[in-house]
C-alpha cells in the first residue's frame, strides 16, 4: 500500500475544528459530574490527548487495552483485554474514547465491561464512525466524523504498526 497516493480523507484542521465542538458538547453535558474518561488503546492517544485539552471540566484519565484487529485490516470478532482500567472507577460518569467504531463490537464489548464496574453512567465518543459496517446495535453518543466503509490510517489510526504519527486521516487511492 505504501506506493500508492494517498487520498486525505479528513485534514489536520477539519480534526482540530470538530474536536473543539465536540469537547463543547461534552463539556456541557459532564458538568457537575464526576467525569472519567477511559482511552482504548492504542489507536485513541492522539484524539484522546486532543479532546482532554477542549473538555473544560475537571476530569480522570485512564487507559485501557483492547484487541481485536491484530495487524488485520477486519476486525477478527473476538475481543480481548490486554491491560485492563487501573483505576476504581465505581461512580463515575464514564466516557469511552476510541479513534473508530465500524463492526462495533469492541466498543459493545467495553461498555458492557465498564457497566459491570459499578459505574454511573457509560457513553462513548469516537473520532469516526463507520456505521455501514456495523454488527451491533450501537450508536456513538459523541461522533466527530461519519466515513464510508474505506480502510483509513493516520492521526492514531495505524496500518500494521505505522502510520499513527500522521496529522490527517487518510486512505490510499
Amino acid at each position: 500500500m505504501e506506493e500508492k497516493a494517498r487520498n486525505i480523507l479528513l485534514t489536520k484542521e477539519q480534526i482540530s475544528n470538530r474536536i473543539n465542538e465536540i469537547g463543547k458538547q461534552i463539556t456541557n453535558n459532564y458538568e457537575g459530574k464526576k467525569l472519567y474518561i477511559l482511552s482504548i488503546l492504542r489507536g485513541s492517544f492522539i484524539f484522546t490527548a486532543d479532546l482532554v485539552r477542549e473538555i473544560k471540566c475537571p476530569l480522570k484519565v485512564g487507559f485501557m487495552t483492547t484487541s481485536s484487529y491484530g495487524n488485520s485490516e477486519t476486525s477478527s470478532g473476538l475481543v480481548k483485554i490486554i491491560n485492563d482500567i487501573p483505576d476504581n472507577i465505581k461512580g463515575y460518569d464514564v466516557l469511552i474514547v476510541d479513534d473508530i467504531t465500524d463492526t462495533g463490537i469492541t466498543m459493545d464489548f467495553t461498555i458492557n465491561h465498564v457497566k459491570s464496574l459499578g459505574v454511573s453512567s457509560v457513553k462513548c465518543c469516537v473520532l469516526l464512525d463507520k456505521p455501514d459496517r456495523r454488527k451491533v446495535n450501537l450508536k456513538p453518543d459523541f461522533c466527530c466524523f461519519k466515513i464510508p466503509d474505506v480502510f483509513v490510517a493516520g492521526y492514531g489510526l495505524n496500518y500494521g504498526d505505522y502510520y499513527r504519527n500522521v496529522p490527517y486521516v487518510f486512505n490510499w487511492e
